[in-house]
């Protein structure tokens, strides 16, 4: 399967958990709905999966975690905020870079329009 077609089961499940949670929950709960649903389609998931920042070929020391990686080919990054805010954007963005992975997904579940708060963001590499 490539990007498109994981992100495409994605936004189902997606979907299917706000339909099912709604709005204004922690975002843990978000994490863990989703994971059973991406699981309940086939797709392997990792949570909360650490990555090393390399700089100029040093290994900083310093690690950061991405929510979800979805087939190890897809990043979700999971909010449950009143608004995301640019650096949301901007983070998701620097996952992908420092990851190589080349499509993330930033979705916010506390919103009265789940579609509008699913946001692609691609990693020209």
């Amino acid at each position: 399967m490539n990007e498109n077609q994981i992100s495409y089961l994605i936004r189902g499940a997606i979907f299917d958990v706000y339909n099912k949670l709604g709005p204004g929950l922690l975002e843990i709960i978000y994490v863990r709905a989703l994971i059973y649903e991406l699981e309940v389609r086939g797709l392997s998931v990792k949570c909360q999966v650490p990555l090393n920042v390399i700089y100029e070929g040093v290994d900083l020391g310093v690690g950061l975690k991405m929510d979800l990686v979805v087939d190890e080919r897809v990043l979700i990054e999971v909010k449950s905020v009143a608004e995301l805010a640019a650096v949301h954007h901007k983070q998701v963005i620097a996952y992908l870079k420092i990851s190589g992975l080349r499509l993330g997904l930033l979705v916010n579940f506390n919103t009265d329009n789940i579609s509008g708060s699913i946001l692609r963001k691609v990693n020209g590499l």
